[in-house]
């Protein structure tokens, strides 16, 4: 539609690099004729491993286009990761680039299933297509898909949740009509904002909102990689009106020495969104100081898609909120017994299954029946409501760290440094942080006589993990706190941490 309405308009820009809405169309057209005639099919897994770019774009159009579901996976990730990833999504294609073919060589050695490997860049190995010749010779008119094929388009995010590996979030697409206007109206986005892509588009979040801005037109700038100074000359060029970032890359932006930070034009900006963590109040004060009104929060997550949602105004009259239930999503909340709780009492938030609600955990019918309550579904937070039904979350059930934004599982952690022959137990959890929010703290009981030092655990997880799953610090005891059956109580070893915390996330 945008294609014929204002084909030489620009769709994408990144870099000196500018795709028009018709080019967009044609080689989104390209690609998925290509894949279609490797063999991918509607309902198949096509993966990505890409950095934020405009082949990144075209991938996730063309897996919309053909109805694939589109996994794009974390480009932080070791080759095992990576691996176990691949082989638990069933994929069928996967796209990457040149920089990341060490870890695809390493993986695909396990992973014999994926049937076609496509690599972004000139270094393309013989075992693998290159991304241009299949958009150089697909045929640019409109895809004929197969007859039988699902009636929409799915995404699948892998996140982390009661077991120590990743699970694949399945959903349909942001197809839901109404609950998308109710986006556009509530956070004020208009067909003609500029939108910028700042956060990585593995995520949830920033992949929701770079959809929903190619959906209504919007003209969007990718970054490849953060930078905060990069991030205000993008605002002032191309006078940027809209964007998501995690609180950390807010906090980045607002780091900037005033003196530089002054020299960039950012007045454009109307909207920016924030969640993906809690973010800090004197984030939300020194936004609205030093940029102005323009901040929206929201609490949701992969599986339960955005449920809250806290205005510019709100920010500084409901300090610590994460806002009120957005209108369509029905929340409650449930203390142990599963009685709903009242006002100022924190209970598990749940929320009612609605469009945008995951279906399940992918191959998981344990762990998506473990998320439910009938037809409550939930992710494991901790939440009370006040009096004028603003929603604070206060504490985590499950043991998950978010760390700038990304969810780390401590099983997952655990599991490596319990590998190490001088660890006779060890306890990971997220402890403060001003930069990332939480930091991966990891407590640990040496073997009898062993000396251990932090510099080894952390080289022994840096080789067999993502950097961000790397323990930031490093306590070690004689020994554990346990109960009377002998299970570690990790919480006494994590609360010493927030002892001085309203709240524990």
């Amino acid at each position: 539609m945008h294609a014929q309405q204002k084909g030489d308009s620009p769709a994408l820009i990144e870099g000196e690099r500018v795709l028009t809405w018709a080019e967009y169309r044609d080689l989104r057209n390209r690609l998925a004729r290509s894949l279609l005639d490797l063999g991918l099919r509607p309902g198949s897994t096509l993966v990505q491993f890409l950095h934020n770019s405009i082949e990144s774009c075209l991938v996730s159009a063309a897996a919309s286009e053909l109805r694939t579901t589109n996994t794009p996976i974390n480009h932080r990730l070791k080759a095992e990761e990576v691996a176990y990833i691949l082989e638990d999504s069933d994929a069928t294609c996967v796209v990457s680039e040149s920089e990341f073919l060490p870890i695809l060589g390493e993986a695909r050695k396990s992973v014999p299933s994926v049937s076609h490997w496509v690599v972004v860049g000139e270094d393309v190995p013989s075992w693998a297509i290159p991304f241009a010749s299949l958009v150089e010779k697909g045929s640019s008119d409109p895809v004929e898909i197969p007859e039988e094929s699902p009636g929409e388009a799915q995404a699948m995010i892998y996140t982390s949740g009661t077991t120590g590996k990743p699970k694949g979030a399945k959903r349909r697409g942001i197809s839901n009509p109404a609950s998308v206007m109710t986006w556009i109206q509530e956070f004020g986005l208009r067909p003609d904002d500029v939108h910028l892509i700042a956060g990585p588009l593995y995520h949830s979040a920033p992949l929701a909102f770079a959809t929903l801005a190619q959906a209504m037109g919007n003209t969007s700038v990718i970054m490849r990689k953060f930078d905060a100074e990069r991030a205000l000359a993008e605002l002032q060029e191309h006078k940027v009106t809209t964007t998501f970032m995690a609180p950390t890359l807010v906090k980045r932006i607002l780091q900037v020495d005033p003196e530089t930070f002054g020299k960039y034009d950012i007045s454009s900006l109307r909207v920016l969104i924030v969640a993906g963590a809690p973010c800090p109040q004197k984030i939300k004060e020194d936004v609205w100081e030093r940029i102005g009104p323009v901040l929206y929060e929201f609490y949701g997550s992969t599986e339960l898609g955005i449920n809250t949602i806290l205005k510019p105004h709100e920010t500084i009259e409901k300090p610590g909120s994460c806002g009120k239930a957005m209108p369509g999503v029905e929340i409650a909340l449930f203390d142990e017994e599963g009685n709903e709780v009242g006002v100022n009492t924190p209970g598990e938030l749940y929320v009612r299954r609605n469009p945008m609600v995951f279906e399940e955990y992918y191959k998981k019918p344990d762990a998506t029946a473990s998320a439910q309550k009938g037809e409550w579904v939930s992710v494991g937070d901790i939440a009370y409501r006040d009096e004028d039904g603003f929603y604070y979350i206060c504490d985590r059930k499950i043991d998950m760290i978010i760390s700038g934004g990304v969810n780390i599982y401590p099983a997952e952690i655990e599991d490596v440094l319990h590998r190490h022959p001088a660890v006779a137990d060890v306890a990971v959890f997220g402890i403060p942080d001003e930069e990332w929010g939480e930091k991966v703290h990891a407590a640990i009981q040496p073997v009898a006589g062993a000396i251990l030092t932090p510099e080894e655990i952390q080289r022994w997880a840096r080789e067999r993990l993502a950097d961000y799953k790397v323990p930031r610090s490093i306590s070690f005891h004689e020994d554990f706190p346990r109960d009377l059956a002998g299970k570690l109580i990790k919480r006494q070893l994590r609360d010493p941490f927030w002892a001085d915390r309203q709240t524990k996330v």
